[in-house]
């Protein structure tokens, strides 16, 4: 009998070893621009802006579910984000173009500064932000906490798409 249980203790433990090393072994993730560029582009989807246009890949993780993520936007020329909060705490980085972004509960122009490719920027839990492009677009790395989520300031600013995805 005591065998037998060594024996079940031994297997459980080499199960647990196999669990943990499968689970570590997800998390390991090395992706390059063109593996990036590869994976299933989208639109609005939970912690992005839905505005049409932007296209929005999932690097890890998942931002409607309890954890870390990190999500791609790839933000067309000319596009504006109008103010809107997220009820995770977030962080980006600029990967190319040139993100003008600012604080605030209106888009003011005024309080937006130019973030070129290499750029890193904070958006606070429940803190009003906005963004826009110019001349050139903007690949934007963003990675937070879910779950995520996008609430605009006027309701009359968010848009079709993003009402689709609420959570």
């Amino acid at each position: 009998m005591n065998g037998l249980r060594k024996s079940l203790a031994a297997t459980g433990m080499c199960l647990l070893a196999v669990v943990v090393l499968a689970a570590a072994d997800a998390r390991l993730l090395r992706l390059t621009p063109a593996e990036i560029a590869a994976q299933a582009k989208g639109g609005a989807g939970p912690g992005t802006s839905g505005v049409a246009g932007i296209l929005t890949t999932t690097l890890s993780g998942d931002p409607r579910k309890a954890g870390p993520y990190t999500i791609e936007i790839r933000v067309p020329p000319n596009t504006r984000i109008q103010a809107h909060t997220h009820r995770d705490e977030r962080t980006a980085v600029v990967a190319s173009g040139r993100w003008f972004f600012g604080y605030g509960t209106k888009a003011d122009e005024a309080l937006v500064k130019e973030l070129p490719a290499g750029s890193f920027y904070t958006e606070p839990a429940h803190v009003a932000h906005f963004a826009l492009t110019r001349d050139e677009g903007a690949v934007v790395y963003i990675s937070g906490f879910g779950p995520t989520d996008t609430v605009y300031n006027a309701a009359a600013n968010t848009p079709a798409d993003q009402t689709a995805h609420k959570e």
